[in-house]
């Protein structure tokens, strides 16, 4: 699930949810990063979606959510699960189990508010201004810069930030799908269809393309855990608390930070120090995603 942005709220850094929502998401990318050193991606990926399916049915039975009745909700939930959290999370984590620093990889996803904007135009008849022109330009040139400093003495290879694309690619179709036509679906039940969905996808996978071995459980389970109850749950709950009190906005128009926020988390946790060019690249994407989020909105 994704934040909509509300414009007529406006962006605080003194709040504390959006802070703690920056934080866990940004941390998502840290604990993944940590998982694949023990286990595959789509083993990981797997254990996560599956994990947190539980959580969100447990949730859902305890709050006696309503389900839908018809057909049409479970089949528009189901796809938003394949999009946004198998496409996103498996093609993620296999870029970074490819050599892909974090930091990178949270750069290349968070373009999603930009290429959001363009595909509204075309797939859901939103006006696209010539405002937007700017903050594109910036943003995909940002991570140009980055992609591109990257390939000199880096172990990433050209298939990792591939994979990585696909998750772009997945965060942005589900969010215009969901967008479209999720609309109406009880937060936890969506949320419960979307994991299980993707969990039998990550499943499939993995066992087809997979040998599912871990090499250390503990390290492996406590990633698996940290991604599933931090990011998973504890951000989309963070979400759903904001959208509760009308600062949903919030956490859109602060989506330009997590690339910044999760570099220094993987500069401190997992050593990956970002060369000066590829420095230059993260001010200017950031400039870009913040110019589609706040300063067009103006």
């Amino acid at each position: 699930m994704n934040p909509i942005a509300d414009k007529s709220y406006e962006v605080r850094l003194t709040s504390p949810l959006p802070i703690a929502f920056i934080l866990l998401w940004s941390s998502g990318y840290i604990g993944g990063a940590f998982g694949v050193r023990y286990g595959e991606p789509f083993t990981m990926t797997f254990y996560r979606f599956a994990l947190a399916a539980l959580v969100f049915l447990g949730v859902a039975l305890a709050i006696k959510a309503q389900w839908p009745k018809r057909l049409a909700p479970y089949f528009h939930a189901a796809t938003v699960g394949l999009l946004l959290q198998a496409l996103q999370f498996g093609g993620l984590y296999t870029g970074i189990s490819h050599g892909v620093p974090a930091g990178q990889a949270a750069l290349i996803v968070g373009l999603m508010p930009v290429f959001v904007v363009i595909g509204a135009y075309f797939c859901l008849g939103e006006q696209l201004s010539w405002r937007d022109l700017p903050g594109s330009i910036l943003g995909v040139g940002g991570v140009v810069i980055v992609v591109a400093s990257s390939f000199f003495g880096s172990e990433a290879s050209v298939g990792g930030y591939g994979a990585v694309g696909l998750a772009l690619l997945g965060i942005t179709l589900g969010t215009l799908y969901q967008k479209r036509f999720l609309g109406g679906v009880n937060l936890w039940v969506g949320c419960f269809i979307q994991m299980v969905t993707a969990s039998l996808v990550m499943l499939l996978l993995a066992y087809t393309t997979e040998t599912m071995q871990v090499t250390e459980w503990v390290p492996f389970a406590a990633s698996v855990a940290w991604i599933t109850l931090m990011n998973s749950v504890g951000a989309l709950t963070l979400l759903y608390l904001m959208i509760r009190r009308g600062e949903a906005s919030k956490a859109t128009n602060l989506f330009h930070v997590i690339p910044a926020v999760t570099q220094i988390m993987a500069s401190l946790v997992l050593g990956e120090v970002p060369s000066g060019v590829a420095m230059v690249g993260f001010v200017v994407s950031g400039a870009g995603v913040y110019w589609m989020n706040h300063v067009r909105a103006k």
